[in-house]
């Protein structure tokens, strides 16, 4: 079983203009949005900060333990939370280009053994019933269709007692219509998720909503910072290959992103579910 949103988000990652942009602006270890401790500090510091930010909002975990990674790009968090807690990470990923370097990465840091990269959808994931201590998503629900199906299939991987924890760019609760149209459209979605959304779908799953933590203006300041990174480093795009009009596109969408966020239509921050015990 396939999910459109994730067959869309595949194909786009997989291309070799995204695969060279993600890891020349995003530094190849983390592509998601920042926690920027200063206007000017560099993307992929900030970036990193929020994979600790997340992790401490973890409970204690111990090398027994396995971990549930979704969206996992190129594995920067996966390597981060194995060495961390000493977990095991099964990173799940509908890239294969990514998930490539993604294995080079893991393989470099000798973390092969430990953080299993499986080519999947989050529709349907390949583990076991109750086998995971954590969920862990950043930024990447949001390209499922069917994000209902998302909490159910991580309802079933973690044990009793687990916990899913998540960011995700989403629409307001309180977002008018039409308004996210431009950004909508750029990336090939019907909707965005939203606070109240997700709520409602890890309460429907059997899960235990224990909190949202707001960090929006780091989404309007992110975003602001990949746009101007990568008109400071467009020459270098074009010259490794990315095809102009691409940029172009990518310097329209994140400003989409900045304006829906200033005018109050969109959220960003922090999730924390649990699967009763």
């Amino acid at each position: 079983m396939t999910d459109a949103g994730s067959d869309i988000a595949r194909s786009y990652y997989n291309s070799s203009d995204a695969e060279t942009f993600y890891s020349t602006i995003w530094g190849g270890e983390d592509i998601h949005i920042g926690l920027y401790a200063a206007p000017d500090e560099p993307i992929a510091a900030a970036s990193r900060r929020t994979v600790a930010a997340l992790a401490d909002t973890l409970p204690p975990l111990s090398g027994d333990d396995r971990v549930l990674d979704l969206g996992s790009g190129y594995c920067g968090a996966s390597r981060y939370l194995s060495q961390r807690f000493g977990v095991s990470v099964d990173a799940i990923n509908v890239s294969e280009v990514e998930n490539e370097r993604a294995r080079r990465l893991n393989a470099d840091a000798g973390l092969g053994e430990r953080i299993t990269v499986h080519d999947a959808f989050f529709e349907q994931l390949p583990v076991a019933d109750g086998a995971h201590a954590a969920a862990w998503s950043q930024d990447a629900i949001l390209h499922s269709s069917d994000r209902g199906r998302v909490f159910r299939e991580v309802a079933r991987a973690l044990r009793p007692g687990g916990v899913f924890v998540f960011s995700d760019p989403m629409q307001a609760d309180d977002c008018p219509d039409g308004v996210l149209d431009p950004i909508l459209a750029r990336i090939h979605l019907s909707s965005l998720g939203s606070v109240r959304a997700y709520r409602a779908h890890a309460e429907a799953a059997g899960l235990r909503f224990s909190g949202f933590a707001d960090h929006t203006a780091q989404l309007v300041q992110h975003y602001g910072a990949v746009a101007r990174e990568t008109v400071r480093r467009r020459q270098e795009l074009e010259q490794a290959g990315v095809d102009a009009g691409y940029i172009d596109r990518m310097l329209v969408g994140l400003q989409h992103w900045v304006d829906g966020g200033n005018r109050g239509h969109l959220a960003w921050g922090f999730f924390s579910i649990v699967k009763p015990a």
